[in-house]
């Protein structure tokens, strides 16, 4: 029989999505340490809801707990952006190859865009990027291909929140995105794909050029 996951609890998981949150736009920065006490204070909960979030943001890769430092937001570097862009690079381009190729609607992928527009800050922005994204690779027809890349989009939003703050490059981001979503909606799978990895590859090398493994090509 197939397990079911246990829900996590109310207070959990508002403590969790606040928290990812802050972190995911640059409220909280890697490196920051995480109090139990001071987050269950501000949040108005326990310290068992706060203790039980940090395990789960543990676990997706956005904290670390280290039982002499406590816990912190992870800190972001060329070799930890490597390992989560390749994994995107591998598999996000051909989800949504196989997106275009089954007519999937891209709906969801064009409000990402004009919600990326019209943002009034970065915050909201990010998290229209993050979403533009998702509504490409969810509808591949693999269930199992989508939760794969959900398991990588917490960290490599974390990379791109590291990246913003030093170079915002939202705009030629987001005229690549147009350039995307125009060629998933002209139903040519190959040529979105390839947009989709050249935009991927472009942003870590801009962002982390150690993270290119040029030097390892000599």
């Amino acid at each position: 029989m197939t397990s079911v996951p246990t829900p996590i609890p109310s207070r959990t998981q508002y403590v969790l999505d606040a928290i990812k949150r802050r972190i995911l736009t640059g409220q909280l920065i890697p490196g920051q340490a995480l109090v139990e006490t001071e987050l269950a204070a501000q949040f108005g909960v326990s310290k068992t809801p706060v203790r039980e979030a940090l395990k789960t943001l543990a676990g997706s890769g956005l904290v670390v707990m280290n039982q002499y430092k406590g816990v912190s937001v992870r800190m972001v570097d060329a070799d930890m952006a490597r390992e989560v862009y390749d994994v995107r690079l591998l598999l996000e381009p051909e989800a949504l190859r196989r997106s275009v190729r089954r007519g999937a609607s891209l709906d969801a992928a064009r409000q990402a865009l004009e919600r990326a527009d019209l943002a009034s800050d970065a915050a909201e922005r990010s998290l229209a990027n993050r979403e533009f994204h998702r509504a490409l690779y969810v509808p591949c027809g693999n269930p199992l291909l989508g939760r794969m890349l959900d398991e990588v989009r917490d960290q490599a939003a974390l990379v791109s929140t590291v990246a913003w703050a030093s170079d915002p490059s939202w705009q030629r981001e987001a005229d690549e995105h147009r350039a995307i979503l125009r060629l998933a909606l002209d139903a040519d799978a190959d040529g979105a794909a390839g947009a989709l990895h050249a935009h991927i590859a472009s942003f870590v090398q801009r962002a982390f050029p150690a993270a290119s493994g040029e030097d390892e090509q000599a």
